[in-house]
């Protein structure tokens, strides 16, 4: 499913494989706030084993979603650091807080909410198989 939301970045195939090593989070910028939500992108591209591979870091202020919940190709993980809120996936809504982890496979609806007074930071990462 295209999306032309910029809070939605979708692995690329294309370009050199990802580099081995470190990419701490002073080094990247964050994309402009959309909606309440910054979107960090540590890696994007493809690996040995994977056609294409993205990961990085979302901050939601309270009340924010990156998105309307979607899908997309990917098969995903998202880790939540900080804050609280909902994650919607395959039809069901868990409330989840640090340490919450959620997979989705390919083409599941999905998405993520702060409904906490404090910003929710979650990782995420998306991937092809080759």
């Amino acid at each position: 499913m295209a999306n032309s939301n910029p809070n939605v970045v979708s692995a690329s195939t294309t370009g050199a494989k990802l580099p081995d090593g470190v990419i701490g989070l002073d080094s990247l910028e964050s994309s402009a706030p959309v909606d309440g939500c910054r979107v960090f992108t540590h890696y994007n591209g493809p690996t040995d084993e994977l056609s294409g591979m993205v990961a990085g870091m979302c901050v939601l202020d309270p009340g924010s979603t990156p998105h309307p919940p979607h899908q997309h190709p990917e098969e995903e993980f998202m880790v939540v650091a900080s804050g609280t809120g909902e994650i919607y996936c395959a039809g069901e809504t868990t409330k989840v807080g640090p340490g919450a982890m959620m997979y989705c496979a390919g083409n599941v609806m999905h998405g993520i909410t702060n409904t906490g007074k404090v910003p929710m930071t979650f990782y995420w990462s998306k991937w092809l198989g080759k």
